[in-house]
């Protein structure tokens, strides 16, 4: 070989060297993403966002050298739909995803139901999903916890690796079918596979999706911690020592994914966002209280999960960021669900896709610089759903009906389409956070002008919506 080809071939081979070099530091550029998205946990659900019974550490940490949200909405006010807007960004009157489940078969036996509802759509293939997106762009994708989204798997939405389980604590199966050894909680599970992945993964970008299935029903919790909250004084609703426990597991998995990150050295290089799919399952009373059979409750904010009140759709909102996001900071700018896929994509560098519309807006720019307000806009919800009903003494009684909402500056309005007929309720969320002062009679233009942007907004978006039900007897009498 001669001395001229020799140097020839040093020199491609340091410049492959140097090439795959900025190659590494371009891709350790791009931010790792951890998001975790807890199940039923309410605004008022943790000692961040002011309950004095729950102890949630970890959590609380983050909040405290992160950004807090203290308007931070769920796209829905139930699980399924909640999942499928923040892994499609759009709204429901886009993806499909209307309810948890399609109204059972034996409900058409007894026509209780005054209105046929619409059936969710199937969540397609063709949807692309933040997992994809942030895919096109480099990254690895994991997703462990609880999918809920039908049909497909995670794997048909872009995760690389995935485990699915939920309807158990203890006790479970998973996706895998693999032998569980007895007395595993099923977060801890979970926490395990997400820190696999990120042991895998950890010199390139990733994105980690952990729906953890804490604090959703069965109330199921380790021995240790119902007997220390059993011997804690309840402080308001927040009362229940398994629930409790439920929350606090749910803390001790935010913290070994923290400390995971910590110990690997990409804890600086990684975004964490911690919100919820909804808000938990406490009711209140006309007076503002929570009622007597409540595990837990979101008061100040009224109701909870199933309803379009506060206590329905607004969560937490916490977002972490080493030395990029200022320790301490909080915005009360509303934030939805949907605005969560072009966030990522803007804080990944990458660009929305072009075939799939997005409903939501980046807030980047606030989690950089916490007095920067993006533009005010509206914020939508469709539920077309009837809740559990019962029949007794010749009276119907529905948990909750087919409602839509809007929320645009400091005004709210909901619309309730039961029957023949339809109501509005209209309420100042600034001056009345616990929806008791219904405004809709005297402030009639601006429910007028709600209602009118919301009934355009479910036209343009091809919102489907619930139909007379022929069988209905309507001998039966019903209360709203």
């Amino acid at each position: 070989m001669s001395f001229k080809m020799k140097n020839i071939r040093i020199i491609i081979a340091l410049s492959l060297i140097l090439f795959n070099t900025a190659n590494h530091a371009f891709a350790k550029k791009k931010p790792n993403i951890v998001l975790i998205f807890a199940d039923d946990l309410g605004w008022t659900g943790l000692g961040s966002y002011g309950s004095d019974f729950y102890e949630t550490p970890n959590i609380d940490k983050l909040c405290y050298s992160g950004m807090k949200f203290t308007q931070g909405y769920a796209a829905a006010t139930v699980c399924a739909p909640s999942r499928a807007a923040l892994i499609s960004g759009q709204y429901n009157t886009k993806n499909g995803t209307l309810r948890v489940s399609d109204v059972p078969k034996r409900i058409n036996k007894y026509h209780l139901y005054q209105a046929l509802q619409p059936a969710n759509l199937p969540f397609e293939e063709s949807q692309t999903t933040i997992a994809e997106a942030l895919k096109s762009g480099g990254y690895a994708t994991g997703m462990f916890g609880k999918w809920h989204l039908h049909p497909g798997s995670p794997g048909d939405h872009g995760f690389d690796e995935w485990v699915t389980s939920a309807s158990k604590h203890f006790n479970f199966e998973t996706s895998l079918n693999e032998e569980i050894k007895e007395g595993t909680y099923l977060s801890d599970y979970m926490a395990d596979k997400a820190i696999e992945f990120i042991d895998k993964n950890k010199d390139n970008p990733f994105f980690l999706y952990l729906p953890d299935f804490l604090v959703h029903k069965p109330h199921e919790a380790k021995e240790r911690l119902i007997q220390k909250y059993a011997k804690k004084q309840p402080a308001g609703g927040h009362k229940d020592p398994v629930y409790a426990a439920m929350t606090e597991s749910l803390d001790e998995t935010v913290g070994r994914i923290y400390n995971k990150l910590e110990d690997t050295g990409i804890l600086e290089n990684t975004l964490i966002i911690f919100t919820s799919d909804n808000g938990a399952a406490g009711r209140t009373n006309p007076d503002g209280t929570g009622m007597s059979k409540n595990y837990t409750d979101n008061i100040p904010l009224r109701d909870g999960k199933g309803l379009l009140y506060e206590g329905g759709i607004r969560v937490p909102y916490i977002l972490y960021w080493k030395n990029k996001i200022a320790s301490g900071t909080s915005s009360e700018m509303p934030i939805i669900g949907v605005d969560l896929y072009p966030t990522l994509l803007d804080i990944a560098g990458i660009k929305a896709p072009k075939e799939h519309e997005l409903d939501g807006i980046s807030f980047f720019k606030t989690l950089l610089n916490p007095d920067h307000q993006c533009k005010e806009r509206p914020l939508y919800w469709h539920y077309p759903n009837y809740g559990p009903v019962s029949y007794k003494n010749g009276q119907l009684k529905y948990a909750y009906i087919p409602t839509d909402a809007i929320r645009l500056g400091d005004y709210k309005l909901l619309e309730f389409y039961h029957d023949t007929t339809a109501y509005i309720e209209l309420y100042n969320i600034a001056e009345d956070l616990g929806e008791r002062n219904n405004l809709a009679e005297k402030m009639p233009e601006k429910a007028e002008e709600l209602l009118q942007m919301l009934k355009s907004w479910r036209y343009e978006s091809g919102a489907r919506m619930p139909v007379p039900n022929p069988q209905f007897d309507k001998s039966l009498k019903s209360s709203k």
